[in-house]
């Protein structure tokens, strides 16, 4: 097991998932992520990770949506949880994440080196 994967999970676990607005993708633009995280996602090439950067866009955002949603960042999975990170659209979950876990998460960001995905 890898040296965050226990926080991971926690937080994975944590924080509330909602449907989005079919075919919205407000936000999902360029974010950063931990390495570990990075690392279960698909490698993309320069020009793909290139070319999302240069549309404010995610590379792991495909004409169906996000490619790879089951293992998205905890940055990803935050959006619409909490009024720091509100959908655009007015979307959210029935109940909000914790702010004492959405503070874990920030402190967790603090403290482990992120990457642009």
């Amino acid at each position: 097991m890898t040296p965050h994967a226990q926080t991971i999970r926690f937080f994975r676990e944590r924080i509330p998932s909602f449907e989005c607005e079919p075919g919205c993708h407000d936000c999902c633009g360029p974010v950063t992520t931990s390495s570990e995280e990075m690392a279960r996602l698909p490698r993309k090439t320069r020009a793909e990770l290139d070319a999302a950067l240069a549309e404010l866009s995610c590379p792991h955002l495909g004409p169906k949506g996000c490619q790879v949603y089951t293992e998205r960042p905890i940055i990803c999975r935050l959006f619409g949880t909490t009024p720091k990170l509100a959908c655009p659209r007015g979307r959210r979950p029935e109940t909000m994440v914790d702010p004492a876990v959405e503070q874990q998460v920030y402190d967790f960001f603090a403290e482990v080196r992120h990457v642009l995905v």
